[in-house]
Formats: structure tokens, C-alpha cells, sequence
């Protein structure tokens, strides 16, 4: 542990960062850590129970989609079985459960720490990205389990899985630039966070997650990629995930480009509505 420590100090003096900037990683992280702990506490299992809800819409949607709609799917390197279907469709849950539980709980994350904001040296920039990088970590539990499972049927680790970490950024780029707009909007309109669930029920089936994107007429796909960042992202997992390449790399990047928009914009609203805050909580 000391040597993590004296690794992590060498990091501060050698990065070109300012040590405000520092502290607030420290005090970010920290935050995580308590809301993680909170989460479950007093419960058997801990935080086992991400897991575990992950799995079971995994058996639900696999049950439905796979042995009563009886939908197959073909993919390289894994039989051609109910089992493949249900690794392929957790692998496109697991980035939209992390996005649409991030998103709704950053949306109340203002209005739910009254006494965090009227106080002056609290950063509030960092409120929204307190629910997403939690609920972002407890998706990572059942990506250990998915990478598990693609390794026990296949016989093998893809060395795309090395890519992971770019596809998360623009992950946590869209969730964040989303939950900062929610969060600074619902101060002043509390309608936001119900009006969020609606959407997000119309976005999940219109994005390719419980059914192949093979199933959209081709004259729509192009659109469906272009304009929705959590398709190509859902399609670029099941691509390092299962097949082991890349086949989306153009709808990755645009993703990646309409992501950062989207931080610059939803942070922009934020930081201008962020003064009057206090005044109206």
C-alpha cells in the first residue's frame, strides 16, 4: 500500500496538473467511495446486488427474446446457442444499465444536497459525477462476470479487451455531459428527472440492444448509428467483448465526437445556471 502511495505522489510531480485540481480527484473519489458504501449498507450481500439485478435482467431478456421469440444469432468464435444470445445481449445492457442509472440518479444529485450547495467552498461540479461514477462501478462487476463467461465458451481473451477503457471515456463523456444538463436544469424545473424516465424508456428500444441491428432496414442503420452515441457504443462492446475486432470504428468515433459535444454543452448549462443554485434550493 505505501508503495501505491509513493507511486501515485510520483504521478502528482511528474502530471502537469494544478493541485486544486488534485484535491478535488481526492475528494471526488472519496465521495464515490461513501456513496458506494451507502448504497448497501446494512445488507447481506453489499454490493453484490448489482450484480446480481444485472443478471437477473439478463435471464429475463434472454428467456423473452431467446426461447419465446426464439431470435438467433450467429457470432465469431461462440456456438450458436441461447447462451451466445444471452452473452451478446448482457454485453449491450451493461454500457446502457451504467448510462441510464448514472444519468437518472445525477439529474436529483443537486437537489438532493441542499446543505452541500449553500455551502461557498464546496465544488459543485462535482455532484453529478458522484451517482455516475458509482453506478459506472458497479456495471464493472458484471463486465468481470461478462469477460468470464465470452472466456469459459470461447476458450480465450480477446486483446481487443485492451481498448476498453476508450470506449468507457465515451461513455462517461455522454453520461456526463447528460447528467450535468439534468442536474443544473431539474433546480429549476423539478418536472426534469420524470420527464428523463420517459425518454429513456422510448431510447432503450430504439437502440439495437435487445435485437440485432441486422433487424433494422438498412435504410434506417446509418441513422440509428449516426444519431445515437449508445448504439455504436453498445455495438463497439459486443465487438472487443465477443468477436474480438472492431468492426464500428467510424460510428465509434462519431460517437466519441458527439459525446464530448454533448460534456461541453450539458457542463457549459451547468456552470451558467450553477450561481443561482443557493438562491433557489
Amino acid at each position: 500500500m505505501r508503495g501505491v502511495v509513493r507511486k501515485a505522489e510520483k504521478l502528482k510531480r511528474l502530471l502537469p496538473v494544478d493541485e486544486k485540481w488534485w484535491a478535488k480527484f481526492d475528494l471526488l473519489r472519496t465521495l464515490v467511495r461513501r456513496d458506494l458504501e451507502a448504497r448497501y449498507k446494512g445488507s447481506i450481500l453489499g454490493n453484490l446486488w448489482p450484480l446480481l439485478n444485472q443478471l437477473s435482467q439478463l435471464l429475463i431478456y434472454t428467456y423473452v427474446f431467446s426461447i419465446v421469440l426464439k431470435v438467433k444469432l450467429s457470432l465469431k468464435s461462440l456456438p450458436e446457442n441461447n447462451f451466445t444470445f444471452g452473452l451478446w445481449l448482457f454485453a449491450g445492457l451493461l454500457p446502457w444499465i451504467a448510462f441510464t442509472g448514472g444519468l437518472t440518479q445525477s439529474a436529483g444529485s443537486v437537489t438532493g444536497q441542499p446543505n452541500l450547495v449553500k455551502k461557498v467552498v464546496f465544488p459543485l461540479s462535482l455532484l453529478p459525477l458522484i451517482p455516475i461514477l458509482s453506478t459506472f462501478i458497479e456495471s464493472s462487476f458484471g463486465l468481470m462476470a461478462l469477460i468470464f463467461f465470452v472466456a469459459v465458451t470461447s476458450h480465450a481473451l480477446h486483446p481487443t479487451l485492451a481498448l476498453l477503457p476508450l470506449v468507457w471515456l465515451t461513455q462517461l463523456l455522454l453520461t456526463a455531459g447528460l447528467g450535468y444538463l439534468a442536474a443544473g436544469l431539474t433546480v429549476f424545473l423539478r418536472d426534469i428527472p420524470q420527464t428523463l424516465a420517459v425518454i429513456l424508456n422510448v431510447w432503450f428500444y430504439l437502440t439495437p440492444l435487445v435485437y440485432p441491428i441486422s433487424s433494422i432496414p438498412e435504410a434506417w442503420r446509418a441513422w440509428i448509428f449516426w444519431l445515437n452515441p449508445m448504439a455504436a457504443i453498445a455495438e463497439v462492446y459486443r465487438d472487443l467483448v465477443l468477436i474480438g475486432e472492431v468492426k464500428h470504428w467510424a460510428e465509434w468515433g462519431v460517437a466519441s465526437l458527439i459525446s464530448a459535444l454533448v460534456f461541453a454543452c450539458g457542463f457549459s448549462v451547468y456552470k451558467r445556471l450553477r450561481p443561482a443554485f443557493a438562491d433557489v434550493l
